[in-house]
């Protein structure tokens, strides 16, 4: 009975096109963004359980939210315009370096020309930022093979740059400063003078970039812009027909998806690992990013985040539950049960629900509007 819309009219375009257009859930997510921004901080600066250790902030909330946003950047390629990729990893990687060297200082030594091209360190929020539009341009360049080929060829295509970046990242010293070990440390997180160490400002941090880069998504994804998308993704030879140009739609695809994920993965470098090297952005990352649109929604900014935290949730359960239980299980049997769980999952949405666990709470909210009558 509290999920009904009598009484809630729409008197303007404006709140006909609206993200929410049901006070509920306008209600339910400004309860939730409460939570997340003033809740979860109060309950980890007082130590108050569930937050009495940072375990919960560092273990579970830093990886969601970070894998939430690198999930929605392959979930606008994947999901909304229909590229099949494997290679987001590698655009994490590319975000995590580009930062680096920025934030740290470029040096190109160009001893055949006498000089040497020289950037100083940049602030480190300019340096996240910039190391995403680098991303958008290594998306770009490897997504022009989509004009040709689709598919599973694709799919191939973008696999090459996941193999080729993590050659580059281990291979050429150059991006690691020339560090012996082959790992990097990520520079003082500087923010206008305000320096992020704490679990809970680092928490703070990565939200914020979460929740900008998501309501940003969404309204990209309802525009125009998006709209030539989902044209593409249906069906790209009546989208041409009718007047969308399929060069401008895929590679702004594959730009928007690479920046967003350029983001995160900068974000993962320096906010979460702090310390990390090339096989932190392996091709396992790329498939759990996939794996994350897939079980979450494809086509859904909501559906990267249930996928996300679905991927986190599992593995702590699979351990916790029979420990509880006295049925502690080895690490190698909690390993091949998450391949169990995750493949027979992926399985089952694909013939059942392409659309993922979105779908399935879309159905629950419209089942919720129109009970106790069934039409």
């Amino acid at each position: 009975m509290l999920y009904r819309e009598a009484g809630q009219f729409k008197a303007t375009y404006a709140e006909d096109m609206a993200i929410f257009p049901i006070r509920q859930d306008r209600i339910a997510l400004a309860v939730l963004l409460g939570i997340a921004f003033i809740g979860v901080p109060l309950l980890a600066s007082f130590r108050i359980w569930p937050f009495s250790t940072d375990y919960l902030l560092w273990a579970i909330l830093l990886p969601f939210l970070i894998l939430a946003l690198a999930a929605i950047g392959t979930n606008i390629l994947v999901g909304y315009c229909g590229q099949i990729s494997l290679g987001s990893g590698a655009f994490m990687a590319i975000g995590a370096y580009s930062a680096y060297k920025l934030a740290t200082g470029i040096h190109i030594p160009l001893a055949w020309l006498g000089f040497a091209i020289a950037i100083p360190p940049l602030p480190v929020l300019a340096s996240i930022l910039l190391g995403g539009f680098m991303a958008a341009g290594a998306g770009i360049l490897f997504g022009i093979p989509s004009l040709r080929i689709k598919g599973l060829y694709l799919a191939v295509a973008t696999l090459a740059a996941q193999f080729f970046f993590d050659w580059a990242f281990l291979r050429l010293p150059w991006f690691t400063n020339y560090a012996p070990s082959g790992s990097v440390n990520a520079p003082e997180l500087d923010f206008f003078g305000m320096v992020v160490r704490t679990p809970v400002e680092r928490y703070l941090l990565c939200l914020t970039f979460a929740t900008v880069m998501a309501v940003l998504a969404k309204n990209l994804v309802r525009g125009n812009l998006g709209r030539q998308w989902m044209a593409i993704r249906d069906m790209d030879i009546a989208a041409e027909l009718i007047g969308i140009r399929p060069l401008y739609a895929k590679l702004t695809a594959f730009a928007v998806s690479s920046f967003v994920i350029g983001v995160a993965g900068a974000l993962w470098a320096f906010v979460y690992l702090g310390s990390w090297e090339p096989l932190a952005f392996s091709i396992d990352r790329s498939l759990e990013l996939l794996f994350m649109v897939i079980i979450g929604g494809l086509g859904s900014i909501m559906g990267s985040f249930i996928g996300a935290a679905f991927i986190l949730i599992v593995p702590i359960m699979l351990n916790v539950i029979p420990t509880k239980l006295g049925l502690p299980l080895s690490t190698q049997a909690i390993t091949h049960l998450q391949f169990i769980i995750f493949g027979s999952l992926i399985c089952y949405l694909l013939i059942k629900e392409p659309h993922g666990f979105a779908r399935l709470i879309s159905i629950g909210k419209e089942k919720l509007r129109l009970w106790p009558f069934p039409y």
